[in-house]
C-alpha cells in the first residue's frame, strides 16, 4: 500500500530540532526523513511551512508570508509544501508571492497557524487567503487544538470556529490539521457536519517509538480519540500525517492503522489525500 503522509515539517524552527534531539530521537534532516520514508512505503509528504526569524521565535510575527520548508532548497519529487501564512504579514506584496507560491506545482494548499496567530478561521484578514485557495483549487489546512507553544492562545484554535468558514465557502475543502485534539469530538461534528471539511490524524503524540507505545497501549489517553473517530463515522475522511519530527514514522503509522478499520486504510492512507489535495496526484503518480 502506497502512504502519503500528509502533515510533517522540514524547517529551521528550534522547538523541532530541540523535540528530535531530546524526545522522538529521529535524524531531523532531509536525507532523515528521506531515510524514514523508503522504510516504510511512504511516497510523499506534504510540508507544513513554518519560518521563523529568531531561535525560539515561533509564532513569530516578523516571518514573511508565505512561509516555506527552509530546509529545503529544491523540491525533491517526494516532497510538496502548503506555504504558511502570518496574519500579521499580509500586506498586497505578501499576498502576491504567496499567489505566486501557489501557481508553483509543489505548492499544494495554503497553511494556517490558528492559535499560535490570535485570529480566529472566521476573521477578515483571512478573507484574501480563500479567495486566493478557491482561484487555485487548493485546500486550507488550519492547525487545531493543542499548541506547541506555550505562547499560542487556545481559544482560536477551537475547531468549532472552522464551521462558520467552511459554510461561508463551499467551494474550498479545509483540513483540521489534528483533528482538533483534545476537542475531538468538536471536530468530528465539523467534519460530519461539512462536506468540505476534512481532518488529518498528525501530531496527537510527541516522543519516540518507546513513548508511542506507551501511550498507544494506554487504556485511557485515547479513549476521547477513538470515541470522535467513531462518533464522526467518515473514516474516508481522515487522512494520515505524522507531525514529523514530533515522532518516528513506523511506531506512529502503526497507531494509525491501529485506530482506523482495515477497511478504510486505503483511503486514509492514500486516496482521501488525492482528494483534498488534487495537485499531489500527477506528483505520486508519475
Amino acid at each position: 500500500m502506497k502512504i502519503i503522509d500528509a502533515h510533517m515539517h522540514l524547517s529551521h524552527i528550534d522547538s523541532f530540532r530541540t523535540t528530535a534531539l531530546e524526545r522522538s530521537h529521529v535524524d531531523y534532516s532531509v536525507s532523515g526523513l528521506l531515510r524514514e520514508y523508503e522504510e516504510n512505503g511512504v511516497v510523499l509528504g506534504i510540508g507544513m511551512g513554518v519560518t521563523e526569524t529568531a531561535a525560539g521565535g515561533f509564532p513569530d510575527r516578523e516571518a514573511n508570508t508565505p512561509m516555506r520548508l527552509d530546509m529545503l532548497e529544491q523540491y525533491p519529487r517526494q516532497f510538496a509544501y502548503c506555504p504558511g501564512v502570518n496574519p500579521f504579514k499580509l500586506d498586497q506584496s505578501n499576498l502576491d508571492a504567496l499567489e505566486r507560491d501557489l501557481q508553483r506545482p509543489e505548492a499544494v494548499g495554503i497553511k494556517i497557524y490558528l492559535g499560535y496567530y490570535p485570529f480566529f478561521a472566521y476573521d477578515d484578514v483571512y478573507q484574501p487567503i480563500y479567495e486566493l485557495a478557491k482561484q487555485y483549487k487548493v485546500p486550507v489546512v488550519y492547525h487545531t487544538g493543542d499548541t506547541y507553544s506555550e505562547r499560542g492562545l487556545l481559544k482560536y484554535s477551537h475547531p468549532l470556529t472552522i464551521d462558520e468558514v467552511a459554510v461561508q465557502h463551499r467551494e474550498v475543502n479545509f483540513m483540521m490539521a489534528h483533528f482538533g485534539d483534545p476537542w475531538v469530538l468538536d471536530g468530528a461534528e465539523v467534519v460530519y457536519k461539512n462536506r468540505n471539511v476534512f481532518a488529518d490524524l498528525s501530531g496527537l503524540m510527541v516522543g519516540d517509538a518507546a513513548e508511542c507505545a506507551r501511550l498507544k497501549d494506554s487504556p485511557l489517553f485515547f479513549s476521547h480519540l477513538r470515541h470522535a473517530v467513531t462518533y464522526c463515522d467518515h473514516y474516508e475522511k481522515m487522512l494520515f500525517g505524522t507531525d514529523w519530527p514530533l515522532a518516528p514514522i513506523q511506531p506512529y503509522l502503526q497507531f494509525v492503522q491501529e485506530l482506523i478499520p482495515a477497511a478504510y486504510h486505503k483511503a486514509v492512507f492514500y486516496e482521501t489525500a488525492l482528494q483534498v489535495f488534487p495537485k499531489i496526484q500527477p506528483i505520486v503518480e508519475s
